[in-house]
């Protein structure tokens, strides 16, 4: 395993140099004049050149190339054009809070969604079943805003149950903030996940072990949540890693309406005021994630089940 986590970094390195290549064509064809954009309308040519040759953008494009490179390696994105801070430390700040959100988040939502298929699929075909297929279509047929903006209205308006927005820098006053959009996290993720665990428990219940496992009388309970949940764990773990890249941006609305200062809400102002510098950092960063997380996923592929070779 260890030689294939070490071929798999190294394959990391084109792969993040492709990425970095095509971000980098991609805002210099595309986006537009970075010095007059950072300048402001009304600055002067002579302000404009100025801040051309601080940008370094009055260099070849091969060496533009070369210091974005650099930028990349050293983690030192420069500052943003809007607020004027470092990217490096605006991402570091926005890290805490987003992170404060999502993970909970996500892992309530994963163990409620495998619990609830798991259920389902213990009771497939009743009422209970079709009950919950009904619920979680109609979740999955509303958009997100919906949700925020229902329980924004009944639970923080009209209830008074908790605050409409706002955040605590403090470990233990954030968490006031932040029971609300935890919940609606939880909420929008429900569907979609119950959807997919349930079709993979079925999937499992007609598996020869299965078969195998109610011919020696094995309890259905227990064929359920000890055989069937342990063979569906890969399926699972395919779902979960392939989420974990975007939770770095999967509240970006939910940061907006409660007025958290995460990533989510960084990405959305940088959009906003078209602060190029922010955008190009958390694409990259964005990428990263994901490879991360794909090797992650191999690895956990063969924990879970020591049949699957890496090589």
């Amino acid at each position: 395993m260890f030689k294939y986590v070490i071929r798999r970094l190294l394959l990391m390195i084109p792969i993040l140099f492709g990425v970095i290549l095509i971000t980098f064509t991609l805002f210099n064809l595309f986006g537009g004049d970075p010095a007059g954009q950072a300048a402001g309308k009304y600055a002067t040519a002579e302000r404009i050149e100025e801040l051309r040759h601080e940008l370094g953008m009055d260099k070849s494009i091969p060496l533009q190339l070369i210091d974005y490179i650099k930028q990349v390696v050293t983690f030192d994105f420069g500052r943003s054009w809007f607020t004027k801070q470092q990217i490096s430390q605006m991402i570091l700040d926005g890290a805490g809070p987003s992170l404060s959100l999502t993970l909970p988040g996500f892992f309530l939502a994963q163990l409620i969604s495998i619990s609830l298929a798991l259920l389902v699929a213990y009771w497939r075909h009743t009422l209970f079943d079709r009950g919950m297929m009904f619920f979680c279509l109609a979740m999955l047929s509303l958009s997100s805003l919906v949700y925020i903006l229902f329980f924004q209205y009944a639970l923080a308006y009209e209830a008074d149950l908790f605050p409409i927005s706002g955040w605590d820098s403090s470990w233990l006053g954030r968490w006031n903030f932040l029971a609300l959009p935890i919940l609606i996290f939880v909420v929008i993720s429900l569907g979609s996940n119950v959807l997919f665990f349930r079709t993979v428990f079925l999937d499992e219940l007609f598996q020869d072990y299965v078969r195998t496992a109610r011919s020696k009388g094995v309890p259905e309970k227990r064929v359920l949540f000890k055989h069937i949940l342990r063979n569906a764990m890969i399926p699972i773990i395919t779902l979960v890693v392939y989420q974990m890249p975007f939770l770095i941006v999967g509240s970006l609305l939910i940061e907006s309406f409660f007025g958290i200062p995460g990533l989510g809400g960084l990405i959305y102002q940088a959009i906003q005021n078209a602060d190029f510098p922010v955008i190009k950092a958390m694409t990259l960063i964005g990428a990263l994630l994901y490879m991360f997380f794909q090797l992650l996923s191999d690895i956990l592929y063969a924990v879970v089940d020591p049949k699957v070779q890496l090589k």
